[in-house]
């Protein structure tokens, strides 16, 4: 979206009867730059109406919430066809619906939660290691759980993959030779569709991952074709010999509930993981290439315009802040995941994550910790 320039409506001041016979007096304000929010995403055609449009009274409604000028909603909704009248009567009203009285007081609890998480992020902020995440080469099961994982922290395990054969044997021929005759589900057709992760079943397909090898091989920096989120290649019986080339870390892991608790993620340089939370704690080990993984404090959330399920629509690595203006705020941790260490990615922690070059990962919800939590995630999408 492109910056929002104030709108030149030259009206004179309007004296206006409503319905209950008050007068109403409008001083426009031509001079108000808009905020991204005042811009409608499908403005209605410019055509008279007798009663407001639903759309258009969520707009209202959204925008008073924000604090917004009656002058400038009603200029808005006047510029874009809305009889002055029906305007004038809907914001000047509105304050008064009880729904909306209603609305509002949820509205100040959920003010409350987020100034809470804003103040927490703020202390944060004043440590040292606020924008790092610790590299330790191994942590014992209480370390890991008193230092890391009961406090909500990530952190990056160094020397724990060293049993595995994975480091040595996973390359495409092998994975070809040994497990190419084997289903697998993909992604396809990603960069067709921005929302192509919340879009997951329409581009879900099946093919060989012989064939998926060779376009993976041969693709080089892409993120056209991906394994599907939450993929169950690891539980396919043919599939049980890569357990074979791992260690699923006793101290923290429980190697006999590993089946639909494991994942295994293959593909090209370019493969982008959207920014989202995971609702679980989760364990992402690198066997082959590099991986950047921004990564973005749960305190931050109301910066990032979440409102589908654990997604943000904001691309990190290439942020519209004339969309996404609070995106600003965000202090996100990058790192770069080598190969042979481990993340820990604590539940609610945002994170955004692309393939430096060709890359193989394994990640673990299977703690021997509880990692059951009761989420209460957005659906309502943009208003229109």
């Amino acid at each position: 979206m492109t910056d929002i320039q104030p709108l030149k409506i030259t009206l004179p001041p309007l004296q206006i009867t409503l319905s209950d016979g008050q007068q109403v007096s409008l001083q426009w304000l031509p001079q108000s730059p808009l905020s991204e929010s005042l811009q409608p995403a499908h403005p209605p055609e410019l055509t008279q109406v007798s009663q407001l449009p639903d759309g258009w009274k969520k707009w209202v409604a959204a925008n008073k919430f924000l604090n917004q000028s009656d002058d400038v909603l009603i200029e808005c909704m006047v510029k874009n066809g809305i009889d002055v009248k029906l305007a004038v009567e809907e914001v000047t009203n509105l304050a008064n619906q009880p729904y909306f009285q209603a609305a509002q007081e949820v509205l100040q609890k959920l003010e409350k939660l987020e100034s809470i998480l804003q103040i927490k992020n703020q202390l944060a902020a004043l440590g040292s290691d606020y924008n790092s995440i610790p590299r330790v080469p191994f942590l014992s099961k209480d370390e890991f759980l008193d230092q890391y994982y009961s406090q909500n922290k990530p952190v990056i395990l160094t020397d724990i993959m060293k049993n595995w054969g994975a480091m040595e044997r996973w390359t495409p021929e092998y994975l070809k030779a040994n497990y190419g005759n084997v289903g697998i589900q993909v992604q396809g057709n990603r960069n067709s569709d921005p929302n192509y992760e919340i879009n997951l079943e329409q581009h879900r397909k099946t093919m060989l991952f012989e064939d998926y090898i060779d376009w993976v091989v041969r693709a080089g920096e892409t993120n056209d074709y991906y394994m599907v989120a939450n993929n169950h290649t690891l539980n396919r019986e043919e599939m049980q010999g890569l357990f074979d080339d791992m260690e699923v870390f006793p101290e923290y892991l429980d190697p006999a509930n590993k089946t639909g608790r494991t994942f295994f993620w293959f593909g090209s340089s370019g493969t982008v993981t959207p920014l989202h939370h995971d609702p679980v704690n989760i364990f992402l080990a690198q066997v082959s290439g590099r991986k950047l993984i921004k990564m973005i404090s749960p305190e931050q959330t109301p910066f990032l315009y979440n409102n589908i399920g654990v997604f943000s629509p904001i691309d990190p690595g290439n942020p519209d802040y004339n969309r996404y203006p609070l995106y600003r705020n965000v202090r996100s941790i990058d790192v770069i995941l080598h190969p042979g260490e481990v993340i820990f990615l604590p539940v609610g922690w945002w994170h955004y994550v692309k393939a430096l070059e060709m890359s193989i990962s394994v990640s673990f919800i299977n703690f021997i910790f509880p990692n059951n939590y009761d989420w209460k995630n957005p659906s309502f999408g943009h208003y229109s």
